[in-house]
């Protein structure tokens, strides 16, 4: 008896799988059949001085037919020339964009670990990554990454 209900089940599974490309069948994505995913974008408020803290922001552009009132977490990943824990306080993803529609990550710098005369400017760049519950868009319609430069300006005997 057992060995005949393992030959319906196979023979069942099989039939399932052979079926799927003539129905056309495929998954839906977590927010269901037909509906459109919210569109997350993101953008820096600009360049910083050492000592201040700057920000990028997250948006989420709500579509009528999914998830627009709720939160949502979003990957990132950091990177750029300016070094976590010696150029600004390291942050680590996901991002949480609540009901409100808009997250930010803040970029709180440090001191210069280098000599103060180098006089040079490190960039800190966040590039939005592919996560359940949200699309990123085109690359034209939005921003999938942005860049802060920290810019020396800041005497370590001004903080």
């Amino acid at each position: 008896m057992k060995n005949q209900n393992v030959v319906v089940v196979a023979m069942a599974f099989a039939l399932a799988l052979a079926l799927a490309p003539v129905i056309r069948a495929t998954p839906c994505p977590q927010w269901g059949c037909g509906q459109q995913l919210p569109e997350i974008s993101i953008h820096s408020t600009g360049n910083i001085l050492r000592g201040q803290t700057g920000s990028f922001v997250l948006v989420k552009l709500a579509t009528t037919t999914a998830g627009g009132a709720s939160g949502t977490y979003v990957n990132f990943k950091v990177s750029g020339t300016a070094i976590p824990g010696a150029d600004y306080v390291a942050f680590a993803s996901p991002a949480y964009i609540g009901q409100s529609g808009y997250a930010t990550i803040l970029v709180k710098t440090l001191r210069d670990p280098r000599a103060a005369s180098t006089n040079q400017a490190y960039s800190v760049v966040v590039t939005l990554e592919p996560g359940a519950g949200y699309s990123l868009g085109s690359a034209t319609s939005a921003a999938r990454s942005a860049t802060i430069w920290i810019k020396p300006g800041v005497a370590p005997s001004d903080w």
